[in-house]
């Protein structure tokens, strides 16, 4: 009879061990935040100190078929090599997606292990024009029909945020002007507020693809303005969503490789310093790791990170790598793009002594 129960129990923890296994292995994808969930409070975790924040921007190529094939299970393997990181405790603290429009980026994200996760403008997203009545541009917003424009959206703005630290609210904007093939995904730019232990303030990071060049299959003039257009629309989002003296890290596809006119617009429409050109400028205060040809590796790339400083919280780049390029430290190509990280030290500025009333 002792055998008996032994066995039985014995059995019993076996099988629950195997549902709870399985139950694990099975279970859902955090739900994303968007702009529809309500906003968290802040609160100040202590001592406040210098923290290092790690922030990875990864076009991960997400597109469907017939557009792309296998990216399925590409997309799979992303969130299991972020897991193997994870295992290492070399996990990026955040992550910013562009072209995650695939279902399979659900499996990219719970793989990954990020607890926290948010969404940017979905398909039936539209905003209103940021342009008044009086200063909107001369754009035909339908001129090339055959590359997709006046299709409609087919997908969503492809962006997420993944990261280990909470979500307080995120905000978003879906870009109203676009060229060609890009119409036909809903872009935009995301921003969401995160909770850094150590820090006075929250953390404000943006994630943002802007339109393409050749691949949106029209004119170089025709994809340009677009792309001006989005710089103006990103440059009135932030001016008005971003929270006035927080920290900002901006990440994202920009589009800008070997195009410095665009990267020009960009910045005069809403300048921010870009790591690579920090990094390339100053050596010695960053630990680059990426190789830097010519004299402007800004424009080598598609992918950029850049940052502002808060009143009271400083911000730096300290190391620089890639991620997923091949390389023997990098990890296996997984995407049409490398995978882009920087680490930043933030530093809590003391608050200045308020002077005593004098009468």
């Amino acid at each position: 009879m002792i055998r008996r129960l032994v066995l039985t129990a014995a059995l019993a923890a076996a099988l629950s061990f195997g549902v709870s296994a399985r139950a694990q292995e099975a279970a859902p994808p955090p739900e994303p935040k968007t702009e529809d969930t309500p906003p968290a409070a802040f609160h100040p975790v202590g001592p406040m100190q210098p923290v290092e924040l790690s922030v990875m921007t990864y076009n991960v190529e997400g597109l469907p078929w017939p557009v792309r094939f296998g990216r399925g299970s590409k997309l799979k393997a992303i969130g299991r090599q972020l897991a193997a990181l994870r295992e290492k405790g070399l996990q990026p603290d955040v992550v910013l997606l562009q072209e995650g429009f695939r279902d399979e980026v659900r499996d990219l994200i719970q793989l990954s292990g990020y607890a926290h996760v948010a969404r940017g403008p979905r398909k039936k997203q539209r905003d209103a024009n940021p342009f008044s009545k009086d200063d909107r541009p001369p754009y035909k917003r339908v001129k090339y029909r055959r590359k997709g424009e006046g299709w409609g959206k087919w997908g969503s703005s492809g962006l997420w945020v993944l990261s280990d630290h909470p979500i307080n609210w995120v905000k978003s904007h879906a870009y109203r002007y676009c060229a060609g093939l890009d119409c036909l995904a809903n872009k935009g730019v995301m921003l969401v507020s995160l909770d850094v232990p150590g820090l006075p303030t929250p953390v404000e990071i943006a994630d943002t693809h802007l339109n393409s060049k050749g691949a949106s299959g029209v004119p170089r003039n025709r994809n340009r303005m677009a792309h001006h257009l989005q710089a103006e629309e990103l440059g009135h989002f932030m001016e008005n969503d971003r929270t006035p003296g927080a920290p900002l890290i901006v990440g994202g596809d920009f589009n800008v490789m070997h195009a410095p006119d665009r990267y020009d617009y960009v910045m005069q429409r809403y300048p921010f310093e870009v790591v690579s050109q920090v990094c390339f400028q100053e050596p010695q205060s960053c630990d680059a790791k990426i190789s830097a040809d010519g004299d402007a590796p800004w424009l080598d790339t598609q992918d950029l990170i850049g940052f502002k400083p808060g009143d009271r919280v400083a911000i730096r780049p300290v190391q620089v790598e890639a991620r997923f390029d091949g390389s023997t430290t990098g990890g296996p190509v997984l995407s049409d793009h490398d995978a882009y990280e920087v680490t930043f030290r933030l530093t809590p500025i003391p608050a200045l002594p308020v002077p005593p009333h004098q009468p």
